[in-house]
This record gives C-alpha cells, structure tokens and sequence, in this order.
C-alpha cells in the first residue's frame, strides 16, 4: 500500500510495520528540527563534539552565491588566458560530487583519483598548455592529491607555463595546502572546515571545479534551497525522515545492504551515495553498505538472501513496475540533484540517530593510509608482487563465502583502460558465488567504502586486484615513483584488512586487459 510519496520518491510499507517506531522516534524527538537548527546533541554526548564541528553543510546553499560568483570571475579569467580545459585532482568528498555535477550537466570535467600510473599521465599530460588544475584536499595533505600537484607543476614548468596562473587549490583554511598556495601563488578557494568531505556536495569542494568546468549550479541550488525547509519539520512529509526509517527498520531487520540504481539523467549518482552513507554509518560493526548496480543486476540480486529479503521499500515513483519492489530497498537517483543531496545528506545523518553512531567521524580511513606510509618509508621496492590468479586460489575464496556475506572486488588499476571488462568480472562473480559484489577502484575507494569495510558488518571478503603499468614516473621531490605509490597502498589496505580477520585474496595482474580477460574466465568457470 502506498502511503506517502514525495520529492521522487514513494514509500510503501506491509501490513505489520516496522517502519513507524523508527519514524515515531525521529519526530518525538524533533530530529529535522534539530537538525535544520544545527544541533549538536542529536548523536548524544560522545558525538557532541565531533557534530559541533560537522554541521555547517545544513545551510550550504543559502551560502553559495559568493562562492560561485568568485569562481565564476576565475572561469573567465583562466578562459582569457587559454584554457579550455579543468582537471580536478581530488578524492572522495572532494571529487564525486563536482564528477555527478558535470555528468548531469553534460560538460567535460577530468577527474584523477587515482595513482595508477597510466591514469595519471593520461589526465594530467594532456593539452598541458590550454589546462588548469584543481587540487582538492580538505586537510590539504592527502597523498594523491599532493603527488598529483606536483607532476602537474612539473609538467607546466617544461610547457613553460607558469605553475601559479594554472593552479586552483580548494581546501581548509590553514591547512598545509592553503598555506603552500599562498607560497606559490597559487588562487585559492577556502572551504566552510564545519563541513566533511562526503557533506560537501553543495560547498566550495562539489561548486568550485564544476562551475569551472562550465556547468551551471544556479538550479542545483535553487532545489536545495526549495527542498530545506520542508527537511527541517518533524513531520510524516519529510522525505529524510522516511528514509531514516526505512533503512533502519531492514537494518534491523538483517538487510544491511542497500541497491542503488543510477538514473541515466543523474550518472554518477550511486557512487556519490555510496560514500556518504557507507563512511558515514560503516561502523562498530553496524551500517548501510550500498551497492550501485543496474536494474538487471538488482533483479538477480533480489534472490542473495535474507540480506535483501525485506518488506520494506523506497523507490523511485517513476520506475514502478520496471523492477520488482521485492528485489531492493532503495532505487536512487530521481528528482532535482541538488534536492537529492540534500535529502540524503539529512537522511543519512538521521540514520545515524536510528543506528545508534556518529555519522560524521571514519574512525578507521586513517588505518590503511598508515600502513601505506609505514610500507614507503620500509621501501616500496623490497614489496613482494602478489600472485596471479589460479582457479584454485579462487576456489578457496569463495568457498569461503556465506549467505549474508558480500564480495568487494578493489582494483587498484587505471578505472577507465576497461571498465567494461571489471563489470563483466562483478557480473561473473555475483552469478558464481549468489552473493553481492561490489566494485571499487584504488585508492578512489578508500576514501568512500574503504571505512565500512574495515567498521562495518565484518561480512565483507576481499578481491585486491594490482596491475602491471606501461608507464612509470617518479614523484617529484618524493622518493616513491607511482608504481610504488600504487603498490603500497594496495598492500596497505590488504594489511589492516588481515588484520581484522577479513578474507583477502590478492592477485596480480603482469598486463590489465589479457590479465583482466582471464580472470573473468577463470571465474565463470568456479
């Protein structure tokens, strides 16, 4: 029975429900209220001192229009002097919104997450003279973003370019990046430090690169805006408040796992979710791990199990009847994009109350960043290069697998030489193993789901897949080329993975795309 539908998005719920008590909870305790007011007690009082200073994204859009106008005085002037092109050099909270942003606008934003070599050249050493860099880094010391920053100059100065004209720096005020910028002369954009990397989709982090890039946010924030007052009422029309507790309530019921379908007029969608609601909830054992995924793999996943099999429903008004209601949790994706990231920011933050977390700390991000440092300042080059892959080896690792449990295939690898073909690989296993399989490229992903993996439901069993490259550079001023770089994070990660008693299979793959084609036949042959 349908009951409420609003911004997109229907609800419906059986005849016994389990959604009213969470939904209850939230308005007798004027939670969007409370929220929309910035109150910093919601979480209770171990929280209280982390939300105080993660609440300004609330009223973001209200604040926007300097931003943009400043960033669209830089548009025109790096226009005057040649440009023609935007790299944004970011990772997580700092390159997945202004990615979503240009792809619905239709406009060209190059976005480097990542430190596999041949990505890197290829977004960085072209068109060197008509291009412009965006480095995005909230702490202003994140490792890729860093060795992105310094090729990028290198590669301006033998253009004869000077580094300062090009350079569009995006970080926290006083952070290692501001302060190196203003050294350098570098433009820069100081971001609201209230507001966390995967709630920055309306600050300077998701507005600055995409205005830059040439799409028009005027309408993004118009809907925010539009949606804002109606997410702060304690009442059964917030559509924030229905989906806090209708993910809560198949939470409670064992289905921790949430479908995500991109629309095709939003791509990008699901990987931005994925992040805000998989490191905001992925942790003390508990949280929402979504799985972005076509409407044909949501209809095989509906049969997992009893992970998925849940009454309960939200889902996209517009595509009822293409999929089954049966087969998912959530469909996502529908209605204004910037309502979308409001509506989810609020609801995902009200899941917290429901689950009992803090949504806005990631107690275990930093875990696998150690290890990484610890893995360079050893030597990269003394790291053994694992395994290839063996029907065997992958015998063992699923037999491992049980029905609640989920694949998470981490590829640390250029994501655009064959997207098609680790597609393919997660369609294979999903058929061969009957659990879920998530698809994450490194380092890009441990800055999303890289925190529920390691603080979440430990259900997760590992697929790290590494590369061979064509290319090779080394970073400049550092001691570690990108090969190394690349290989320690991998390590890293699969370190403090073990470490946690999760299942992790590493293999190497000497040349992707042969490599990648034989391992998506050795897994269709388990």
């Amino acid at each position: 029975m349908v009951i409420h539908a609003a911004q997109g998005y229907t609800f419906s719920q059986p005849e016994h429900d389990a959604v009213g008590p969470h939904l209850r909870r939230l308005i007798a305790a004027h939670a969007a209220s409370r929220l929309r007011a910035q109150d910093a007690g919601l979480w209770g009082p171990d929280a209280s001192a982390e939300a105080a200073q993660r609440l300004g994204w609330v009223d973001l859009a209200v604040r926007a229009q300097s931003v943009v106008a400043r960033a669209r005085t830089v548009r025109a002037e790096l226009h005057e002097s040649g440009v023609q092109r935007i790299v944004l050099c970011g990772m997580g909270g700092s390159s997945l919104a202004p990615e979503l942003i240009c792809a619905t606008a239709g406009v060209e934003l190059t976005v480097l997450d990542s430190t596999a070599p041949d990505q890197v050249l290829t977004a960085l050493g072209d068109r060197v003279a008509s291009t412009a860099y965006v480095i995005a880094s909230k702490s202003g010391g994140t490792v890729e973003t860093d060795t992105h920053r310094r090729i990028a100059v290198s590669l301006l100065e033998a253009a004869g370019v000077d580094p300062a004209g090009r350079i569009i720096a995006i970080t926290d005020p006083d952070s290692p990046l501001h302060r190196l910028a203003l050294d350098q002369g570098y433009r820069v954009f100081l971001a609201d430090p209230r507001v966390g990397g995967r709630f920055s989709a309306l600050s300077a982090f998701g507005l600055v690169p995409s205005v830059l890039a040439g799409a028009e946010v005027r309408g993004l924030l118009a809907a925010a805006n539009d949606v804002a007052a109606q997410l702060g009422e304690d009442s059964v029309e917030n559509p924030a408040l229905w989906i806090a507790a209708t993910l809560a309530a198949s939470h409670a019921a064992g289905a921790e796992k949430l479908l995500v379908l991109d629309d095709p007029g939003t791509p990008g969608f699901g990987a931005w979710l994925e992040q805000l609601i998989a490191e905001s909830t992925g942790k003390l054992g508990r949280g929402v791990l979504p799985l972005s995924t076509t409407a044909e793999q949501a209809v095989r996943l509906r049969t997992a199990g009893p992970d998925f099999a849940t009454p309960y429903a939200v889902y996209d008004a517009a595509t009822e009847g293409s999929t089954p209601r049966s087969a998912l949790y959530a469909i996502a994706g529908s209605g204004e994009l910037g309502a979308q990231f409001l509506i989810w920011e609020y609801a995902t933050a009200l899941l917290g109350i429901c689950l009992d977390l803090d949504p806005f700390d990631q107690p275990d991000v930093e875990s696998a960043k150690a290890a990484t440092r610890a893995l360079l300042g050893e030597g990269v080059a003394a790291l053994p290069t694992p395994p290839s892959a063996t029907r065997e080896s992958l015998a063992a690792f699923t037999a491992e697998l049980g029905a609640h449990d989920y694949v998470a295939i981490q590829a640390f690898v250029d994501r655009l030489a064959d997207p098609a073909g680790f597609e393919e690989l997660r369609t294979r296993l999903e058929r061969a193993t009957g659990v879920p399989v998530t698809l994450g490229f490194g380092p890009r992903y441990l800055h999303s789901t890289g925190q529920y993996h390691k603080g979440g439901h430990p259900n997760g069993h590992f697929l790290s897949i590494t590369a061979g490259s064509t290319a090779d550079l080394a970073v400049p001023g550092r001691d570690f080329t990108l090969s190394q770089l690349i290989a320690a994070q991998a390590a890293g990660d699969a370190q403090v993975l073990q470490g946690l008693g999760r299942s992790v299979l590493r293999i190497h793959l000497t040349e992707l795309s042969t490599g990648l084609a034989e391992l998506v036949d050795l897994v269709g042959a388990l």
